[in-house]
């Protein structure tokens, strides 16, 4: 049976929804896109052919809105729905709702949808199916001493997952009975509030495995396949931050075996369209079942890269109603594709998530890079914090790396701090490089990975100096005196105090706080924003973006992104001035999801007060010193960065915590 549409709604934002809409345009397909009023200007909107407005970011929370998305579908006369991944991708209530207004969704059916949506139940789908699973707990009792007493049988360490979650939220690693019950709260509260389903499972947790899944693919006619694995061992709290294609770890034999139990678990249960089978693999080659993504991934670019299919394309034809155009003996792996997930957060700070405006992006044109960012693009706090994803492919696995390295290398991304030098340096670890990274890899070598590079901080300091002495100039004037010039200023949080002497001819000495001076050459100011100077005898470049109106400057210089503020006019603060008026301000945009005392509470130094969440996750900000509390805000509550969330005032005798 076939379907017809020549209308596709894409029910996504950001790079997957440029990216469906890429291969839809190709097939011949008009698109339409939905939007949240945070997303009025964003790429995928001025992209598609038409779009539709589904409301405010917050509290109705646009793009899981079933109702609006399907009235949009019905106002554009789009006849399919492509769900993306995220958001509704793995609704079953959302398939069924296409279903019911005679829009076809993209994806599989409600039923299959629902089978292994649900952790519980697909494990036992999975076991009836003969797929190994891991040993544990997936009962409907959840009385707190029945999931403490299952932990017991199981054997610690255990894995706590939210039955409904994904992305590794409702996902706690408990090692002892001791941080059971506390664990398992916060699984279920973050589960609750991200997911509307509080219940969990258990599962003995395999001690640094990796991470490998199945890409199958299944049409409406009885065939299904699989394209091989790809490999996601790296990742930081369960969110993935590189995946490859082939796995490093997986032999031929290896990878029929597995690729073999993914399409019996697919035909199980009349999958349709684009999946993916998670399992865990040890060290010994013994591999489980995890769970079922009923969608297209992520990572789907580094199986597109080996293979040479478009993903899409395939998920559009099945929906379609065509038979799969290829069978399991026709899937080929050439090569090997590296992806890299660049997302808005600064590692430097504990992984913040960040929002704001990007000053300047160039991606590299040497990568593959998905993304739908452009210079002034918003990077709202309401969404997950990827922003793009790049991926190279090369003949062997150590010639797509360092074309990967090379490309991040390349790429700029100047005005909301990222883990771009984070994931050049895990590329280039030598761990990595060998192909034996594990999911222990990045807790392992996090300090390696976060380590500050002395040197290269010290020149792009220097520079700094430079561009704060040139100003808007670009040049220096002819009849700048030869004065020493004081400045003062900020460079990714770190101040410096330096003089800058103008010794002609472009030339001038920098001398750091603390440091001689060394001789910097300004070589050409280019119209791009190009900045090349000498210095130490070696010629090096950095793209500068000046923000209109404010004392700061965004650089890239040696693949490494600076914020640069002038604080040579500002007053230095007193010392014990910082943190002292008790005033605890919300470190990031976000919505205040829980308040952990009450008002007039007494409270020590550093007790949690209040929790936010920012693009998918939890952030508890604790006071800032002893005394009581006076709450700012309220549930529900969406804060800037800086706003104050609450008080503390001073009180003559410091309260004990209760229960210490």
């Amino acid at each position: 049976m076939s379907a017809s549409f020549d209308k596709i709604l894409v029910a996504n934002r950001g790079e997957i929804a440029v990216r469906v809409m890429r291969t839809a345009r190709a097939m011949g397909y008009r698109t339409v896109a939905v939007y949240s009023s945070a997303d009025a200007c964003a790429e995928h909107v001025r992209q598609a052919d038409q779009s539709v407005h589904i409301g405010d970011p917050l509290p109705a929370q646009s793009y899981l809105d079933i109702d609006a998305i399907v009235r949009a579908a019905r106002t554009s006369g789009a006849g399919a729905v492509h769900p993306g991944y995220g958001f509704l991708a793995e609704n079953a209530d959302f398939a069924q709702a296409c279903r019911d207004a005679g829009l076809v969704f993209i994806g599989p059916s409600p039923e299959a949808i629902r089978a292994m949506g649900d952790k519980a139940g697909a494990k036992r789908l999975m076991q009836a199916a003969g797929v190994p699973c891991i040993p544990g707990y997936q009962g409907e009792d959840q009385r707190t001493d029945t999931l403490a007493a299952e932990a017991e049988r199981i054997g610690w360490p255990v894995m706590i997952k939210a039955t409904a979650g994904g992305g590794g939220r409702g996902m706690r690693l408990a090692a002892s009975a001791a941080q059971f019950a506390e664990l398992l709260h916060s699984a279920q509260s973050e589960a609750l509030n991200a997911f509307g389903n509080a219940t969990v499972i258990l599962e003995r947790a395999i001690v640094a495995p990796r991470h490998i899944e199945i890409q199958v693919f299944a049409d409406r006619h009885g065939n299904a396949i699989h394209l091989g694995e790809r490999d996601c061992s790296v990742q930081r709290r369960h969110q993935k931050l590189i995946e490859e294609a082939p796995s490093p770890a997986a032999s031929a034999a290896l990878r029929e075996r597995m690729g073999a139990a993914a399409v019996a678990a697919a035909k199980a249960i009349a999958y349709e369209g684009a999946g993916t089978l998670e399992f865990l693999l040890d060290a010994e080659g013994q591999y489980w079942f995890m769970e079922m993504n009923t969608r297209l991934q992520v990572e789907h670019p580094v199986t597109e890269a080996v293979t040479g299919l478009d993903l899409v394309e395939l998920q559009l034809r099945v929906a379609a109603g065509e038979p799969l155009p290829l069978a399991q003996q026709d899937v080929r792996i050439a090569g090997h594709a590296i992806e890299v997930r660049l997302c808005a957060e600064d590692p430097s700070q504990g992984f913040m998530p960040q929002s704001g405006t990007f000053a300047a992006w160039r991606p590299s044109p040497a990568l593959r890079t998905e993304h739908a960012l452009r210079d002034g693009a918003a990077v709202p706090p309401f969404y997950d914090s990827m922003v793009a994803k790049l991926i190279a492919h090369g003949r062997t696995r150590d010639e797509a790396r360092h074309r990967l390295v090379a490309g991040l290398h390349g790429t700029v991304a100047l005005g909301i701090a990222t883990n771009q030098q984070l994931l050049q340096r895990a590329l280039s670890h030598e761990v990595f490089a060998d192909g034996a990274a594990t999911t222990a890899f990045v807790a392992d070598h996090l300090d390696a990975l976060l380590a500050p590079d002395a040197a290269a901080e010290a020149r792009a300091a220097m520079l700094a100096a430079l561009l704060l002495q040139l100003g808007e100039r670009g040049w220096p004037s002819p009849l700048a005196h030869a004065l020493p010039n004081a400045l003062r200023f900020s460079l990714d949080g770190t101040v410096h105090a330096t003089r800058v002497t103008p010794r002609g001819h472009g030339a001038f000495d920098v001398a750091l706080e603390g440091h001689d001076a060394e001789r910097l050459a300004l070589l050409a100011w280019e119209g791009d924003g190009t900045v090349r100077f000498l210095c130490g005898g070696l010629s090096e470049q950095a793209l500068v973006v000046r923000e209109r109106g404010r004392d700061r400057v965004f650089f890239n210089f040696r693949g490494r992104a600076f914020r640069l503020d002038d604080l040579t006019h500002v007053a230095v603060a007193r010392a014990g001035d910082a943190g002292g008026d008790g005033l605890l301000r919300a470190s990031m945009n976000g919505r205040v999801i829980a308040l952990l005392v009450a008002e007039g509470d007494a409270v020590v130094a550093g007790q949690p007060l209040v929790t936010l969440e920012a693009m998918k996750m939890e952030h508890v900000h604790c006071a800032p010193r002893a005394g009581r509390v006076a709450l700012r805000v309220a549930v529900g509550a969406q804060v800037a960065a800086r706003h104050v969330v609450a008080e503390v005032a001073e009180v003559a005798e410091a309260p004990e915590m209760a229960g210490a």
